[in-house]
């Protein structure tokens, strides 16, 4: 469920050549774990042994792309090559190293595989909110949100096989925080990233319409993981969901506007906005509003020591802060309160954004992802990508201009007492209680 694969492989096929599948692995990556470099590389192990069974050389290059890929290209008579998308900064440098680097009569095409809609299909601006361009890409999910066709065993095999696959010596490589655990309730792999998918649809998606926003009933699709490593294909997960519409319309409905439409808005606020992770990445109300209330007296004031302790005043938010740390994962609505707190318990806007990136980026499975720096209730639903929000919760992308006070200014404001209103905040605090 790859349309970069699937491409490449159309192109192979068309000019009788071998296919070859190569994976980069750089040693460090924002500020992913040990926790993700293992969920993607047992991931990997999974996809390894698949281009085996389709006579596809699958090979592991350790390093940058822009050090391993040219030569590689070069050693292997590649005719031509095809790569994913990624909106984000770091990603779509490598993409430009790599195109620098490649000898010139080898063209070089870029596929964005992850979202339905390709993000410079779907708009060719920033969009200001889901309003803008939930039209767009309804209107285009005809022509995109189809069956893929299938990968088939290849029939032209490579001159010499790829080599055997060191995943100890790649282990090795890696630059990475080996502290932070990997998380029991995630399998790796597409097999049970699928498994995950069969399990909503027949548990979870009956109540997802109605129960989602609530941390302690099972309503979420789980699925972040698996979408974030690509190991599940968002539009595989949608494919799947829509053939119970006629039973469960309103979660059908309520998951495509998560998974398609809010999503595909984060993608495209990272894509057109360079400073995506940043207070100059939003809006200028926002900036302003931000500014003016930043010497505001915060009634709590926590290091980032004691945030990623979840050691601060409010047990509900040491519950969520917890729950990530633990499993790797906080629910959609909990995401939003804990990114908003940051911002009350923390000097300046540009202090709570830097720590709310790096405590999702690190113990979230699904970090380091377009949905973290901007998506709201990404979460709230899918179980994947809402991370933490941080940029809807503490800048206001995406939303709009609240009453005015103390220390938000106009950001839209969520307390403890709104919580309670919305769930058994005690059932939750029980479940997260500190261990020490």
């Amino acid at each position: 469920d790859n349309w970069a694969f699937l491409y490449a492989q159309r192109l192979a096929l068309k000019q009788e050549l071998p296919l070859h599948v190569c994976f980069c692995v750089v040693p460090k990556f924002l500020e992913a774990t040990i926790r993700h470099y293992r969920f993607m590389l047992r991931g990997l192990q999974e996809v390894a042994k698949e281009c085996a069974e389709l006579n596809i050389s699958f090979h592991l290059l350790l390093g940058y792309a822009k050090d391993v890929l040219p030569s590689f290209v070069v050693e292997h008579g590649v005719g031509g090559l095809v790569t994913d998308f990624s909106p984000l900064r770091l990603p779509r440098q490598w993409v430009e190293d790599v195109k620098e680097r490649l000898p010139e009569d080898v063209p070089f095409a870029q596929v964005d595989a992850h979202n339905i809609v390709p993000c410079w299909v779907a708009s060719p601006k920033q969009e200001y909110s889901a309003r803008t361009i939930r039209g767009k890409i309804h209107a285009q999910l005809p022509e995109f949100l189809t069956e893929f066709p299938p990968v088939v065993r290849h029939p032209h095999s490579p001159s010499c096989p790829a080599e055997p696959i060191a995943w100890e010596a790649c282990y090795s490589s890696l630059q990475v925080d080996h502290t932070v655990k990997e998380v029991e309730w995630a399998t790796p792999g597409t097999a049970a990233g699928l498994a995950m998918l069969k399990s909503f649809i027949a548990e979870r998606l009956k109540s997802f319409s109605t129960h989602r926003n609530d941390p302690n009933k099972a309503a979420l699709s789980n699925l972040s993981p698996w979408l974030h490593f690509g190991q599940v294909s968002t539009q595989r997960a949608i494919l799947e969901v829509q053939k119970h519409r006629r039973t469960y319309k309103d979660s059908v409905d309520a998951f495509v506007e998560e998974a398609v439409v809010r999503r595909e808005l984060a993608e495209n606020f990272c894509y057109y906005n360079e400073n995506y992770d940043s207070v100059q990445g939003a809006y200028d109300w926002a900036q302003t509003t931000l500014k003016l209330h930043a010497k505001d007296k915060r009634p709590y004031l926590y290091s980032l020591q004691e945030l990623e302790q979840g050691t601060t005043h409010d047990p509900l938010w040491n519950a969520a802060q917890l729950q990530m740390v633990r499993e790797g994962k906080m629910h959609g609505f909990l995401r939003m309160y804990w990114a908003k707190k940051i911002l009350e318990w923390t000097r300046s806007p540009e202090e709570a954004l830097q720590f709310a990136i790096y405590l999702n980026d690190r113990y979230e499975l699904d970090g380091r992802d377009p949905n973290g720096y901007v998506g709201k209730l990404q979460d709230g639903g899918t179980g994947w990508g809402g991370l933490s929000c941080c940029l809807w919760s503490i800048c206001g992308i995406h939303d709009q201009g609240w009453a005015e006070r103390a220390v938000f200014g106009k950001i839209r404001y969520m307390n403890y007492a709104g919580c309670k209103r919305k769930f058994d905040v005690d059932q939750f605090e029980r479940r997260y209680a500190p261990t020490h």
